[in-house]
């Protein structure tokens, strides 16, 4: 018997892997699909990861960039190089939740790929899992299987707060010119933006809309957008994809499991922003579990207060702003892009250099006049 099962191999389960797996815990980590896999996904990574990770992450990493530019309506460009320690990171994901895993492996977690789980079931004191290749047990689970998992309903959270935004990406293989340069496009798209991350050899492309409405054409809007690049959509693979959004605290435990990553619905509701949240989630999954293992009645509780209180604190003032921002964008675009500061201050945002509560109140006023008056 395990002492922990983790259902998924993304940035959620590999990190819980490898946290458990460093402490002397036996894990095993399940994955439906044989990595390395493709996951749709601009693949933005901020580097404040490093701090919960004692190795090197160059390995996983197709470029660094250090430079913002946006545009309204393809127009009105803003550019700006990003003042922080270090630049965002651009990865492939199939490269990096690989990449993560095999860390974990080589601590002592045991990984089975292509490997579905079918059901579980509670049996006194531990849980079965059942897949397509047999069944195995564990005296805890990690439910780490993303947006489009079963786990989250098996195990029981039936009426839980899960807010699904749409996203369409497209991988396009392009002589990239500006390695460096991270895209962002609003007005195009209703509720939302198109973002252009560079890779070492092609563009990320996506259109994502966070806060509802009425349906919209990604793929015309896309394709729009990336003839602007001079490069043409139609040829590439594209991807839908939800998101599961943070939309409020929650209860993310349950009798020997706790939820992860997309399956906690941790998505930053202002930026998508989804492989830091999910990271995040899986260190205090693994150490919750760690201390349940050790004896701890009170760990798995203390799981569910720590997201909601570290990580739901931060996504409130991020719900706030995507409210104001996505409903005007075009005073958005004016008050808040166009502001000397403002691209700094996104920049420092997405390299986890500062947190929305240091700046929303303030964002808020120029976007929502009377606001905190």
């Amino acid at each position: 018997m395990y002492d922990c099962i983790i259902i998924g191999a993304g940035p959620a389960g590999g990190t819980a892997a490898y946290h458990l797996a460093k402490r002397g815990r036996s894990v095993l980590v399940l994955e439906k699909e044989s990595l390395p896999r493709y996951k749709p996904c601009g693949g933005g990574v901020s580097p404040a990861i490093a701090q919960w990770f004692d190795f090197d992450f160059s390995p996983a990493i197709s470029v660094k960039a250090d430079s913002l530019r946006f545009t309204w309506k393809l127009g009105d460009p803003v550019e700006a190089k990003i003042a922080t320690k270090e630049p965002v990171w651009m990865v492939r994901r199939d490269v990096f939740d690989h990449f993560l895993v095999q860390q974990a492996q080589s601590q002592g977690a045991e990984l089975r790929d292509n490997t579905e789980v079918t059901g579980i079931e509670f049996k006194t004191d531990h849980w079965q899992v059942n897949t397509a290749n047999g069944s195995v047990t564990g005296r805890y689970l990690i439910a780490a299987d993303g947006a489009k998992g079963s786990m989250a309903k098996w195990l029981g959270f039936k009426d839980r707060k899960r807010r699904l935004a749409g996203a369409l990406e497209a991988e396009i293989p392009a002589n990239v010119e500006k390695k460096s340069t991270i895209h962002f496009e609003f007005g195009l798209v209703k509720n939302g933006y198109i973002w252009n991350f560079p890779k070492a050899d092609g563009y990320s492309i996506g259109v994502g809309t966070f806060i509802g409405g009425e349906p919209q054409d990604f793929k015309k809007i896309l394709d729009e957008y990336a003839k602007s690049f001079n490069v043409n959509v139609t040829n590439s693979k594209q991807y839908g994809h939800p998101l599961c959004i943070w939309d409020g605290n929650q209860k993310l435990h349950t009798q020997n499991a706790v939820l992860a990553g997309e399956a906690a619905c941790v998505v930053d509701p202002f930026t998508a922003e989804g492989i830091r949240p999910s990271i995040f989630s899986g260190v205090l999954a693994a150490a919750s579990i760690n201390d349940a293992l050790s004896g701890d009645i009170n760990a798995l509780e203390n799981y569910s207060n720590a997201v909601n209180e570290q990580w739901g604190s931060e996504m409130a003032w991020a719900q706030k702003l995507a409210g104001a921002f996505y409903r005007f964008p075009g005073i958005g675009y004016k008050v808040g892009v166009k502001r000397p500061s403002g691209a700094q201050i996104m920049g420092k945002i997405l390299c986890g250099e500062l947190r929305y509560g240091d700046v929303a109140g303030r964002a808020l006023k120029r976007l929502i006049p009377g606001f905190g008056g």
